[in-house]
């Protein structure tokens, strides 16, 4: 795992192990959990060791440059197989092993994830935004239909929906963190997207956007917006116990999307992010929002 991991518990301390993947999550993934911690405690936790397990893979993918990546891949990919199996020789698989028991995660698309972390070590670049979409289907769509199972659902149109959601939080991953990966070799941005705009890679390390690179952005800006309008009936159709959560989770990105698009050039700078008091006072809207529509006197809340 990444630094900033905490200390691996004894398998046979379910509690410890959940904590240890609560801990990955809120350290690695403080956008993507925001949500989280309303959910129902069992759901939360379920949901902590799903986000775990994924997280662990995505770091395999991140770091090339330690070992053997695509031999730790598929030893993780291995220890899921004996995870379905109830033969669990890791914290996170104990965490999960006990999620699936209780609500049914079905395996194909942990593994699908698990290929979309291999494309990471043998592709550099998407050629058309189709390309792009096969990949965030792998790295993103899998944990929706993860998280779906997890929530339940009132009506078959949420995998569509959430779908829609995780292409939305994916791309706006991609367009905040367009510098950073390009410095890493990896430029995920189509490729079809850079030659319509006349946006030369070298563009996307610059401190200073250029006017091609400007008009990439605003486009790429808009493409999220319209997948972030598409999901926002996925609330609607999940079990009212993670409706907030699920509004939380799509209103912090849709605002850091919202941020780059008020200045795509940002970038090219820093990290485009909520801080944690932006985050809090969110939070705090939303849920009061929640309960003023419950007794009708407010709209259901969403992004």
């Amino acid at each position: 795992m990444s630094n900033g991991s905490p200390d691996q518990p004894r398998l046979d301390d379910m509690g410890a192990c959940y904590d240890y993947c609560r801990s990955i999550t809120l350290h690695h993934g403080p956008n993507f959990s925001v949500g989280f911690r309303l959910l129902p405690p069992s759901k939360q936790r379920a949901v902590y060791a799903t986000y775990a397990f994924c997280r662990f893979a995505d770091d395999i993918a991140d770091e090339m440059h330690a070992g053997n990546p695509g031999r730790l891949l598929d030893d993780w990919e291995s220890g899921l197989e004996r995870c379905y199996r109830g033969d669990i020789d890791h914290p996170i698989l104990v965490a999960l092993a006990d999620a699936i028991s209780r609500f049914g995660i079905p395996k194909e698309p942990f593994l699908r994830l698990i290929e979309g972390c291999r494309m990471d070590l043998t592709i550099q670049r998407y050629p058309t935004f189709d390309d792009l979409l096969g990949y965030c289907d792998k790295v993103a769509g899998t944990i929706s239909e993860m998280s779906l199972a997890i929530f339940g659902w009132k009506n078959q149109a949420c995998h569509e929906y959430g779908r829609d959601l995780s292409t939305a939080l994916q791309l706006t991953n991609i367009a905040r963190d367009v510098s950073e990966d390009w410095g890493k070799g990896r430029v995920y941005l189509p490729q079809e997207d850079l030659d319509r705009f006349d946006c030369p890679e070298s563009d996307l390390g610059q401190r200073v956007a250029s006017p091609s690179f400007r008009r990439l952005m605003e486009f790429q800006v808009q493409r999220i917006t319209e997948y972030f309008n598409a999901a926002r009936p996925l609330a609607d159709v999940v079990n009212p116990d993670a409706r907030v959560a699920v509004v939380l989770m799509g209103g912090v990105y849709k605002r850091i999307a919202d941020r780059i698009g008020q200045d795509v050039t940002a970038v090219l700078r820093e990290r485009v992010g909520m801080t944690s008091l932006e985050k809090l006072q969110y939070a705090l809207g939303i849920q009061l929002q929640y309960l003023m529509s419950r007794v009708n006197l407010a709209a259901p809340p969403t992004w």
